[in-house]
């Protein structure tokens, strides 16, 4: 895989499958992060109705924003087990607690990330967490594409990421099983 200026990449975390290959690449990232999870990639679709939603393009949100969570908590976990430490945090939405028109399949997705959050908690055992994060209104290319020029009354990315921060690392274990907003 190459970007756009040809340089070669490595698949996105959230999409990997978890072939052999993909496993070592993981295992290479686990390291150099000393155990931290990455982040995972998100996806929406284009604004359509759902009828209208070509299939390949809602398989890509489910299996970025679903089965990628999975991948992500599937590979990390168990070294949390091991540490006897650890959270994962979880990249919700706002609309994975609500829904809006033309952006079914990111809302489905985004429900199915609160669900399995929420009982992938259930089965840490103690000392563990996994909550799921709404980032909140931001204004970002994906507002944009939903709320047009309204997208500028919200806050920007780097009003938002210090609030973030902050609020991230200040997770405790006693955070398991929350779905949280910024």
């Amino acid at each position: 895989m190459k970007n756009k200026c040809g340089v070669p990449t490595l698949p996105p975390i959230s999409t990997l499958h978890f072939e052999a290959s993909h496993e070592a690449i993981f295992r290479n990232l686990r390291d150099e992060a000393h155990g931290a999870p990455p982040a995972s990639n998100w996806t929406i679709n284009r604004n359509n109705r759902i009828w209208e939603v070509p299939e390949e393009e809602f398989d890509t949100v489910i299996d970025t924003n679903v089965k990628g969570t999975a991948n992500v908590m599937r590979q990390f976990i168990p070294l949390m087990i091991e540490n006897k430490q650890g959270i994962i945090v979880n990249m919700s939405s706002g609309w994975g607690r609500s829904a809006a028109a033309q952006v079914a399949p990111y809302c489905a997705s985004k429900w199915a990330v609160e669900g399995l959050s929420r009982s992938v908690a259930k089965e840490l055992p103690s000392g563990l967490a996994i909550v799921a994060l709404n980032p909140g209104v931001i204004n970002t290319d994906m507002l944009m594409s939903c709320f047009g020029g309204s997208a500028a009354l919200y806050q920007t990315p780097e009003a938002w990421a210090p609030k973030a921060a902050s609020m991230i690392l200040n997770l405790t274990a006693a955070d398991n099983g929350a779905s949280l907003t910024v």
